[in-house]
């Protein structure tokens, strides 16, 4: 393959960015410096960043549907359903899941082996708008609304919603859009606010949506949804 699909799947950076790594010296091959961008690694080829062996991996991206009572983590000790549980032998690779959603929360989970950008798509930095459906016991009230998109001060610091949207005439079901990563961030919002929540699902994750998946379904992201994604890497 060429050397900068193979740097772009050994996790370094999106094929692009490898290309200006190549060009200005910073890859090696078999001891020597590559700068030619045609350049195809052979299967006994050797290929060095900064002193470190890449090895390519192909990547792969999936969407999934996140059921409610099931473990946003690798493995649980307790032997409750993961995540991991839902597409075990169905993709072929070893995914992980990027971010969380806890236990009694459902919706858009991005699974990956793609390190790199699962790293950038969690740092704070990046800001990865993230839509969720909240359903309260109660109606919210004009001033609560305000108090979200103005802020609140919890426990680990200072978080605020971008957009909050009445999705019936009372305003028990709302949709908020916000960039905060805190854990259990919504929760912790609207315990400040003495609201129950009795429904939270995340509906949306940068440009992604469920699109009509059915729970517990899980699919493979497109090129164009992945090519976006990596926009992040940036």
């Amino acid at each position: 393959m060429r050397l900068n699909r193979f740097i772009a799947q050994a996790g370094i950076c999106s094929r692009r960015k490898a290309e200006g790594l190549i060009t200005v010296g910073k890859i090696r091959v078999n001891g020597e410096v590559i700068t030619e961008l045609s350049y195809q690694v052979q299967p006994t080829d050797q290929v060095f960043y900064q002193g470190k062996k890449l090895i390519s991996t192909t990547k792969v991206y999936w969407l999934l549907h996140k059921p409610l009572n099931v473990i946003t983590t690798l493995a649980d000790p307790a032997g409750r359903r993961t995540v991991l549980d839902l597409i075990k032998g169905k993709i072929g690779k070893r995914v992980y899941p990027v971010g969380r959603l806890d236990r009694n929360t459902t919706g858009l989970l991005l699974l990956t082996n793609d390190g790199l950008l699962a790293q950038a798509l969690a740092h704070p930095a990046k800001e990865v708008p993230k839509v969720y459906e909240v359903t309260l016991k109660k109606g919210i009230s004009v001033g609560d609304r305000k108090r979200l998109q103005q802020g609140i001060q919890l426990e680990d610091g200072w978080a605020k919603v971008d957009e909050v949207t009445l999705l019936d005439r009372v305003g028990k079901v709302i949709q908020l859009v916000l960039h905060s990563g805190k854990n259990r961030v919504i929760r912790r919002l609207f315990a400040t606010l003495d609201h129950q929540i009795v429904g939270l699902s995340r509906v949306g994750y940068a440009h992604l949506t469920l699109a009509q998946l059915p729970m517990g379904s899980f699919r493979r992201l497109s090129v164009e949804e992945v090519t976006r994604l990596k926009g992040y890497l940036g």
